[in-house]
This record gives structure tokens, C-alpha cells and sequence, in this order.
């Protein structure tokens, strides 16, 4: 498995989750990581992303100031704290991996995907 997601679950509407992603050393240390997030029925939103080396992130004007993106390069892993959630938060989230060392918000610019963590508001 080259990208493992984990944290996802069920959480009231103003609570916290924390998403992580597990990924092999070969397609982290020199790629941007980025989360998306996918309603059924609807395309691959882009959420946060950030650099190789975490100098630069990124985030979707919705997430912004919400969600808060992070690596650790020594343990191969990226974060996503998600904060005051709301029910339209709700859907399946994906860790993805960049082509570049840079993050894009389209999902073509990535080549790597985990399986995608569940992630549910109740109001």
C-alpha cells in the first residue's frame, strides 16, 4: 500500500477530527501531499495541500482558517486537523500524493491516492 489514511469518523457538528496519511518513503519525500474530498455523486474537491518540505500550503477558500494541513518528513506522514466542523464537512477523504513538488488543486496532478477515510458531522 503506498498511501493509508487513517483518523476518519464521526464527529458533532463545532467538534475536531485529526486525518492522517501513512505513505512508502519512494513517493513522499520529494512530492507535494495534498487532501481532497468526494460527496457521492460529485467530483474530487481539492481541500489543503502542501510542499516537500512544508514551506508552502495551500487551501480551498472553505477550509481556510478550518483546516490546518502539516507533514513529518522523518515518519513519512501528513496531517489534516480539521477544526469547528460543520455537517457539510461530511464525505470521504483522500490523501494524495503529487507528481511534483508542488501541490495543484486539480486531482490530475496527482499519481498516488489512499483509500479514502469517512468522515461524518452530525448536527
Amino acid at each position: 500500500v503506498q498511501l493509508q489514511a487513517f483518523g476518519g469518523g464521526l464527529v458533532q457538528a463545532g467538534g475536531s477530527l485529526r486525518l492522517s496519511c501513512a505513505a512508502s518513503r519512494r513517493i513522499f519525500s520529494n512530492n507535494g501531499m495534498s487532501w481532497f474530498r468526494q460527496a457521492p455523486g460529485k467530483e474530487r474537491e481539492f481541500v489543503a495541500g502542501i510542499s516537500w518540505n512544508g514551506g508552502y500550503t495551500d487551501y480551498a477558500d472553505s477550509t481556510k482558517g478550518q483546516f490546518t494541513i502539516s507533514r513529518d518528513n522523518a515518519k513519512n506522514t501528513v496531517a489534516l486537523q480539521m477544526n469547528s466542523l460543520k455537517p457539510e464537512d461530511t464525505t470521504v477523504y483522500y490523501c494524495a500524493a503529487a507528481r511534483s513538488a508542488v501541490t495543484t488543486t486539480s486531482p490530475r496532478g496527482y499519481n498516488y491516492w489512499g483509500q479514502g477515510t469517512q468522515v461524518t458531522v452530525s448536527s
